[in-house]
């Protein structure tokens, strides 16, 4: 999934067209993925390598076969031999697996999905203290921050927001957003957030005669 121009474009109009009627202040960001994730390959690699051994001990008769099939039968079997095939076999699946997973789809499938929430909201947490917390003056900053590779985004508020408006309001913003991104509509989806966060923050805090933009209404590809 790709943001093109044309939706840089759309979700600027939108953010400058929210804008009109609230004080607030709408940053919108778009990650291609919020974390490569090796950690998670790392724990399923040792995860198999462990299978090693535990296959060997559920099953001890096959370490003497997998070392007659690999080295003469005519050859004395050193009582070590157990132990250096669970060894090699444990090395070689856990090298196996590293490969495996250094293809990023197959990282992202089967790394937990609480995983990929946790690193998705810290991610927009980092992207928001930088771009958009207490950077105007009401702060009257909200972060709408999407992850397209995780297919998860979080709105995050400022101090005055967040004093009057429950994260639960948000809600509709999100699904909004995630529906399209699911059908690979991300454009889509980022202006239809934009619209209801720009609702509700036209509720709460209406644009005064005075308002000037204090954030970047483009969006951002940190």
């Amino acid at each position: 999934m790709v943001i093109s121009e044309a939706d840089h474009a759309r979700v600027t109009v939108a953010v400058m067209e929210a804008e009109r009627h609230t004080a607030g202040e709408i940053v919108t960001a778009v990650a291609e993925k919020s974390d490569s994730y090796h950690d998670a390959a790392l724990h399923w690699a040792v995860l198999a390598m462990l299978g090693v051994p535990a296959v060997l001990a559920w099953r001890p008769e096959l370490a003497p076969r997998i070392w007659e099939g690999l080295v003469e039968s005519w050859s004395p079997q050193p009582a070590g031999a157990p132990l250096l095939v669970a060894l090699v076999g444990s090395v070689l699946v856990f090298l196996l697996f590293r490969l495996l997973f250094t293809w990023q789809p197959l990282r992202m499938a089967m790394t937990p999905g609480a995983t990929k929430t946790r690193r998705v909201r810290r991610q927009a947490l980092a992207l928001f203290r930088v771009g958009a917390e207490r950077r105007t003056r009401g702060r009257t900053g909200v972060l709408i921050y999407l992850s397209l590779a995780e297919h998860r985004a979080e709105i995050i508020a400022d101090a005055a927001i967040h004093d009057k408006v429950p994260e639960d309001v948000w809600g509709e913003a999100m699904a909004a957003l995630l529906g399209p991104v699911r059908d690979g509509r991300a454009g889509d989806g980022l202006v239809a957030a934009i619209a209801q966060v720009g609702a509700v923050l036209a509720e709460h805090f209406p644009r005064g005669e005075n308002d000037v933009n204090e954030l970047p209404d483009r969006l951002i590809e940190p």
